[in-house]
């Protein structure tokens, strides 16, 4: 099963909106773990991400920055078998 990781900040519309439209995936059938990570509770986060957040990655890929991109996400997943049979 794949991981998932959001890196986000509280009160961030973008972070909320790629987080719901990513757990949608499930429904498509991806399988996969999510994990949200706050970049404000550690420095090297806050100053690596604070500008492009919400930043996606998969399987340790980033695939996506500032506006989700859902199609990078749904390939990345296919890449790494993340689909149900």
């Amino acid at each position: 099963m794949a991981d998932v990781v959001v890196y986000s900040r509280p009160g961030c519309h973008l972070c909320e909106e790629a987080l719901e439209r990513i757990v949608a995936l499930h429904a498509d059938g991806y399988r996969f773990v999510l994990h949200e990570v706050g970049i404000e509770s550690n420095d090297l986060l806050l100053r690596r991400y604070l500008e492009r957040i919400p930043v996606v990655e998969v399987d340790g890929i980033e695939v996506s920055e500032l506006v989700l991109d859902r199609d990078a996400v749904k390939a990345r997943l296919d890449t790494v078998g993340a689909w149900s049979s």
